[in-house]
């Protein structure tokens, strides 16, 4: 059967693009490898999992997890500043390789991106002087707790709490940050994130983690189909969980080790 040239030409482009398509779904790790760099995407607003440090450049849990992974891959990290609202858009526009930004995990988002096994904690928490004895929700009888009016800590420390419990409520974070900076209460319930910038502000508190009001992991963001880059950020947060990595990392900006984190 004869065809013409242009049949033919068309036929080719066809095969190519087919080819081109099969390929692309798998060709993100392969792409890193060739370009000898990961483009990750993290937060620069939002500590102590990722802000601007005195020096000008990007650091916090977030930006080290990033590193791990660049350094663990053999490649260099390209870091790739991003809000909440266009992290997602980034991965999937392939403006990054990975989102590595306090990203959750819910049904919506697993529509259109895939996610990693969980490499740190994300949670809501009550917080004290290391010097404070506290070991159980009942050791908060009588005292006094700085917390952000209608938080989600505000809520969950009201189901666990006694009812005796003190609690001075305040308008927002930084209010409830500079009452218990100040003395004004015992205790604080607070997000990781919140009390991790406030323990690295003031180590003179000696403010430590006591007790979990809610957990909520972070995962690392994937483009969908990326089977082969998720399999290997897997094995590298499992060899970081293995050998107390990702527990060193989470006591240094979280001031709580990352524990059991899902998979």
């Amino acid at each position: 059967m004869k065809i013409s040239k242009r049949q033919f030409a068309l036929a080719l482009a066809s095969a190519a693009l087919f080819a081109t398509g099969g390929a692309h779904a798998q060709s993100a790790l392969d792409n890193v490898l060739k370009a000898k760099t990961l483009k990750v995407a993290i937060p620069t607003d939002y500590p102590p999992y990722g802000f601007v440090g005195p020096d000008m450049a990007p650091q916090g849990l977030d930006v080290e997890m990033a590193r791990l992974i660049a350094a663990k891959l053999g490649v260099k990290v390209e870091l790739v500043p991003v809000t909440s609202a266009n992290r997602i858009p980034y991965l999937q526009t392939r403006k990054a390789d990975l989102v590595i930004s306090t990203l959750g995990k819910n049904a919506e988002r697993e529509k259109v991106i895939d996610f990693s096994a969980a490499y740190a904690p994300f949670f809501q928490a009550v917080y004290a002087s290391k010097g404070l004895s506290i070991k159980s929700f009942a050791d908060m009888a009588g005292k006094s707790v700085a917390v952000t009016r209608g938080a989600m800590e505000d809520q969950e420390l009201a189901k666990v709490a006694p009812a005796n419990v003190d609690y001075k409520r305040f308008e927002d974070n930084n209010a409830t940050i500079a009452a218990f900076v100040a003395g004004q209460t015992q205790t604080i319930a607070t997000s990781a994130a919140v009390a991790g910038n406030m323990m690295q502000k003031n180590p003179q508190l000696g403010a430590e983690y006591k007790l979990l009001l809610k957990d909520s992991p972070c995962f690392v963001g994937i483009a969908k189909g990326e089977d082969a880059l998720k399999a290997k950020v897997n094995e590298i947060i499992a060899a970081a969980k293995k050998d107390g990595t990702l527990d060193a990392m989470s006591k240094k900006f979280l001031g709580k080790e990352a524990g059991d984190l899902p998979l």
